[in-house]
């Protein structure tokens, strides 16, 4: 049991305490759905842009097509690079929220998440626990290199077609 709820000043009310530790953990896990409706989102455009340029590669029909790749692909790599910030954005909130939720925890009787991250390793023994963010960074870089592949095969057929031209 912690002893410190017991030292809360009298003018503090222990149940406020509480209360605060239940709202701030109801923030935290809105974060959480908030992180993934942004990544089904990125995922989704990302996915969008793929099909549309294998749709024009493999059937469709436009003049200047290599300009659509080239556009498509420079708008995919800014969605990616903003898709890893977001990201990185939400890692770095749930940390700082974590570190308060561990900090309320020391005035409460119990610390069940401070319990759990120290069962799991505090996150830098791999087998106990991989961080799911750590892939989730990795995917936005996976899709900025495909647009960059395409990128870069676009660019390379206009400049032959502009010396051959």
């Amino acid at each position: 049991m912690n002893q410190q709820l017991d030292n809360i000043p009298e003018d503090h009310d222990k149940s406020q305490i509480i209360e605060i530790y239940k709202i701030y953990l109801q923030m935290a896990d809105k974060i959480s759905d908030r992180r993934q409706s942004a990544n089904s989102y990125f995922l989704t455009i990302n996915t969008v842009i793929v099909g549309l340029i294998s749709y024009i590669s493999f059937g469709g029909n436009i003049k200047n097509s290599d300009l659509f790749y080239m556009l498509a692909s420079i708008a995919g790599m800014i969605i990616c690079y903003s898709w890893y910030r977001l990201v990185r954005s939400y890692k770095d909130l749930n940390s700082g929220k974590f570190k308060v939720v561990h900090e309320i925890e020391k005035l409460l009787p119990i610390s069940p998440f401070d319990d759990e991250w120290e069962k799991l390793g505090r996150g830098k023994d791999k087998s106990k626990y991989l961080p799911f963010t750590k892939i989730e960074m990795r995917i936005p870089w996976i899709f900025f290199s495909l647009h960059s592949i395409v990128f870069l095969k676009s660019l390379i057929w206009i400049l032959i077609i502009m010396v051959m031209g």
